[in-house]
């Protein structure tokens, strides 16, 4: 065992054997010892891998046109909250905040930033990027501590990273995975009724492996309840239940990531590398139906730029800087057709956003309708 993997094992010894999203969470997010709460998590060329907001900042300028957009929607009130949750360095907040200074000073005006962020060495981070706009940015350390606000909640590639609970499929039952302090798998009859409500129209393949998210089904109905006026828009990796839980789909999504390569075997480097799985989106959207809220629309992040570049650009092209961006972003074999785009909405328009304009019902294609 290399030393870099004992912190976490001593951890779950400490504990006995633990459910697999237990060692995720651990793994991850251990002050000390997580992959993200220690401040492991590098992004770029450099780091692990790449996200939207690492190709430049021409997502965040994207998304302001987006979040004024909103605004305007809801009548340009007095105060309008963009709540961000999963920031990493601050690094969007920043794109964001820029541009609207620059190119929407009336907007910028009525703005307030909220970052939702549990860890410390992170906070430390975003604080330093976002010294300039202090009297505009405010933090949480999570979603419980926030008011209800007039705005909108946005993430990008946060509800992949909740740590997730792990199944199988093995002698005519679903069981549950654990890991042992030898960093081992051992199955066990699944206990959590939850749980279990969510495996009911699986398939029962002898042998089918998969994840369910309950964390983001929690965040989903406790977010829901924040928004007194607006939208929550979250960007991630996924599909819709029906393709998730396919058949052939029969050894799951969940992956480690280190260096831009990535592996099967999530119990090999706790702590050292990056845990994530693709985002069930039907049931998410369905989440935040059951708290009230409103399917707003749901599309791929090519076609949701497309419509954002569209309105955004019209009589002008976009500058070489935006262009070179936006072939990373919109190529399909890239960033564009990967990531999906999920909005839900209270109190404002479910149709119509300049990002869902070339997007299809969204009822229909999450299996909702």
């Amino acid at each position: 065992m290399a030393p870099e993997c004992d912190p976490i094992q001593a951890l779950i010894a400490q504990r006995g054997t633990v459910s697999f999203r237990d060692f995720m969470e651990l793994a991850l997010y251990h002050p000390r010892h997580g992959y993200y709460g220690a401040g492991r998590a590098a992004l770029g060329r450099g780091g692990d891998y790449f996200t939207s907001v690492s190709v430049g900042p021409v997502f965040g300028e994207l998304l302001g046109t987006q979040f004024r957009e909103m605004w305007e929607r809801l009548e340009r009130p007095g105060v309008f909250t963009i709540v961000e949750q999963g920031a990493h360095d601050g690094a969007f907040a920043a794109d964001v905040l820029r541009w609207t200074r620059a190119e929407a000073p009336d907007f910028f005006a009525a703005l307030r930033y909220e970052i939702v962020e549990g860890l410390e060495v992170l906070r430390r981070r975003q604080r330093e990027r976002l010294e300039q706009f202090a009297d505009k940015v405010k933090w949480r350390t999570g979603v419980e501590e926030l008011p209800r606000f007039t705005g909108v909640h946005f993430s990008n590639e946060l509800v992949d990273a909740f740590p997730i609970h792990a199944v199988c499929f093995r002698e005519g039952e679903w069981r549950e995975r654990y890991v042992t302090a030898a960093l081992e798998w051992t199955d066990r009859p699944v206990e959590n009724a939850a749980l279990m409500e969510q495996l009911q129209d699986l398939p029962r393949i002898e042998g089918y492996t998969t994840e369910v998210n309950l964390d983001a089904l929690q965040w989903a109905r406790a977010l829901a309840g924040k928004i007194e006026r607006g939208w929550v828009l979250t960007v991630d990796y996924g599909f819709p239940r029906e393709r998730y839980y396919a058949p052939e789909r029969r050894h799951g999504t969940l992956r480690c990531y280190a260096g831009h390569k990535t592996g099967m075997d999530p119990l090999m480097r706790p702590g050292q590398c990056d845990l994530t799985a693709h985002v069930e989106f039907t049931s998410l959207a369905g989440a935040f139906l059951r708290g009230g809220m409103e399917l707003a629309g749901y599309t791929d992040q090519h076609h949701f730029l497309t419509g954002l570049v569209s309105s955004a650009c019209a009589g002008r092209a976009p500058t070489a800087q935006q262009a070179r961006g936006l072939k990373t972003l919109l190529h399909p074999e890239m960033l564009g057709t990967s990531f999906q785009v999920l909005a839900a909405s209270r109190g404002a328009s479910v149709a119509g956003l300049a990002g869902f304009q070339f997007a299809r019902d969204p009822g229909r294609e999450l299996g909702l309708t």
